[in-house]
């Protein structure tokens, strides 16, 4: 059995050019549990992402792998083959490649654990299913990549990282392009990996109902700082999101399942709650 893994980023400066976009940011995904990034577009929490799957260069700090209770090792000591059997990485955006079906993009996840030339291996054809039934594409395996949407693309490259059998998965806005029944079913995903697989999840996440459902933990990022990290309703205050992005909004629980609902404040409501209300009134007779 595959021992449970810890990622960590210790104080991580990550740049673009000489712009600073992390200013030394700490985060630990454990195995078992998932932790959200989420933050307005341009807070840093997709480079952050990045940098942990080794795609960013960091400029101070550093990243340790490890198991979940020792200090770790610094990735940059890990060949490619290898840092690729620990972790994998879901980007946001992946093109169709042109001639391969939709079992043959799966099997790209295998690809860390195949010898040169050798075929698959049983091994990999049980993690090449596991990964086709869990994301629903078992009646497409067929099926030539070119002739699928966005949102079936996106579930077949969800599928093709879930193939490389890693003890940390990172995900970039793995909701994006989905209709509603796959943002629930890839939400869900999410959690089994850690429960049942105790999996170490990372994921960047815009919708801050579907991360305060999904995570852990939350990290809250605000040009390239970490503004609040913590347990999502320590996190998801209406103060930090006002101070974070910007626009007043109301949160709350609902009574019967527990779920936090955020509802941005709009200019219209506002303007509607500033009229005093025997003047609401008057318009309506």
């Amino acid at each position: 059995m595959r021992p449970a893994r810890s990622l960590q980023g210790d104080r991580l400066v990550l740049q673009y050019g000489r712009s600073v976009a992390v200013h030394g940011v700490s985060v630990r995904l454990r195995p078992g549990r998932v932790t959200a990034f989420v933050g307005p577009n341009g807070s840093g929490k997709s480079t952050l992402l990045r940098s942990l799957a080794r795609l960013h260069d960091v400029a101070e700090g550093q990243v340790l792998l490890g198991d979940e209770d020792a200090p770790g090792t610094p990735v940059s000591l890990l060949t490619r083959r290898d840092f690729a059997r620990e972790v994998t990485l879901f980007a946001q955006t992946h093109a169709a490649p042109e001639g391969l079906s939709v079992a043959e993009i799966v099997a790209l996840g295998r690809h860390p654990y195949r010898r040169r030339l050798g075929g698959l291996s049983d091994d990999d054809r049980r993690a090449i299913d596991h990964a086709m039934q869990v994301t629903g594409l078992q009646g497409k395996a067929g099926r030539a990549a070119a002739e699928l949407s966005g949102g079936e693309m996106q579930r077949v490259w969800l599928a093709a990282c879930l193939a490389q059998s890693t003890g940390v998965v990172l995900l970039d806005e793995p909701t994006n392009h989905l209709d509603l029944r796959y943002q629930v079913e890839t939400l869900d995903l999410m959690r089994e990996l850690a429960e049942a697989h105790d999996v170490a999840v990372g994921v960047v996440l815009h919708d801050l109902e579907q991360a305060a459902s999904v995570a852990d933990e939350l990290l809250l990022l605000d040009h390239g700082r970490v503004h609040a990290e913590g347990e999502p309703d320590e996190v998801l205050t209406a103060e930090h999101i006002q101070a974070v992005y910007g626009i007043p909004v109301d949160v709350g629980v609902d009574p019967g399942s527990g779920a936090l609902h955020i509802d941005p404040v709009s200019r219209r409501r506002r303007r509607r709650a500033s009229i005093p209300r025997e003047e609401t009134r008057k318009d309506h007779e």
